[in-house]
């Protein structure tokens, strides 16, 4: 199975399968590095190590494949245990047991983007920008982000003890959080005067049907403008960042993807949508990530919004969740995302068209009256 995803925090998982050949201890030619090393350390390990006990194949490939992953210093790569990779796939499904907040590694502290409106995690007190020192007890240094979630969520009505340094604060304090069903709207929509406020909450695989609802009840109502409001999105998966863009642009490319190898493929919009004309502005701000990135760099390259508010997190990379045959897997890091313009988005985030000094309710009033003809 291959899934896609554009978002700072999906907790999904790859995994390296060594074969039988390296499991059960066969010779192999020592080479001149790479993979036949490691055969060549396997085989003389499984042959004449002084305690033949301690070999669990298992664990030792686990172990291998973890040590592999570390040394890519890559924070959106990593292992995840078979038992962890149902729980990591749900995030993408909208609805997950745990805590209700987004996170990532900024600066390698496991820092939270933004706690979902509602959740255990805002009623307990986390706040954007809030780093976590410690879960359970346990200091999560040297902890990739897909390992922390899985730590972080869990069955609802369960508790998890989590240390946070508030943004600004020099003590960490101590907050136990509940743990619930998160039960994640992709799409909110409201009528502000005449113009259409939609906010897209992340990209799920039910957020262009959501969207679509929200464009119908817009038209009936007569709206005048959309304010597409992306602030604290955290991505989500591609699928659905292509699909809310070709609500809005009739044609051309939605983004580009720069692989490994140095080539540049690109990636256009659905056609046979039908297509809103509205005058548009896109609200961003610093926790706006990933698939949010590329739909307000596309919508600003085309010249179709005004992109406001803030300088976006700069989380610009293609990830691949790769099953294994055990269950486990690798959730890999594999390209680059690049605007239609060609703008690189990993580390430089979106600039936005105006820079807003307001924000929350306020950055929507100034939307509102940007689209009736203020400055």
């Amino acid at each position: 199975m291959t899934r896609i995803t554009i978002a700072a925090l999906v907790v999904v998982v790859i995994a390296l399968s060594f074969g039988a050949g390296f499991m059960y201890g066969h010779t192999r030619s020592a080479g001149t590095g790479g993979p036949d090393i490691v055969g060549q350390a396997w085989d003389i390990i499984f042959k004449e190590y002084v305690d033949p006990t301690r070999l669990d194949t298992e664990n030792m490939t686990r172990a291998a494949i973890e040590g592999i992953v570390d040394t890519l210093d890559d924070p959106y790569t990593s292992y995840l245990e078979p038992r962890n990779y149902q729980l990591g796939l749900t995030s993408l499904e909208g609805e997950f047991d745990g805590i209700g907040a987004y996170v990532t590694i900024d600066d390698k502290k496991l820092t939270v983007i933004a706690p979902i409106a509602g959740s255990p995690a805002e009623k307990a007190g986390i706040l954007a920008g809030d780093i976590i020192l410690e879960i359970d007890g346990e200091p999560v240094d040297g902890m990739s982000v897909a390992e922390a979630v899985i730590k972080i969520r869990g069955p609802r009505g369960t508790a998890v003890k989590l240390v946070i340094l508030h943004q600004g604060a020099t003590d960490p304090v101590e907050i136990d959080v509940v743990r619930a069903t998160i039960e994640i709207p992709s799409v909110t929509f409201q009528m502000r005067e005449d113009i259409a406020h939609i906010k897209i909450n992340q990209f799920s695989e039910r957020t262009a049907d959501e969207l679509s609802g929200a464009l119908d009840d817009a038209g009936a109502q007569q709206a005048k403008g959309i304010i597409l409001d992306l602030r604290h999105n955290p991505g989500g998966l591609l699928d659905a960042v292509i699909e809310v863009a070709s609500y809005f642009l009739r044609d051309g490319v939605v983004l580009a993807v720069r692989s490994n190898d140095g080539r540049v493929t690109t990636l256009d919009v659905i056609k046979g949508r039908q297509v809103t004309d509205l005058p548009m502005v896109v609200l961003v701000d610093a926790a706006s990530a990933s698939g949010s990135e590329v739909l307000a760099g596309a919508l600003q390259d085309h010249g179709r919004a005004t992109v406001s508010g803030n300088v976006t997190f700069g989380k610009g990379s293609v990830n691949v969740l790769r099953r294994l045959d055990d269950g486990s897997g690798l959730y890999l890091t594999t390209a680059r995302w690049l605007t239609p313009g060609g703008r690189l988005i990993e580390g430089q985030g979106i600039e936005p068209d105006v820079r807003l000094e307001v924000t929350g309710e306020d950055a929507i009033l100034w939307a509102i009256d940007y689209l009736h003809g203020g400055k």
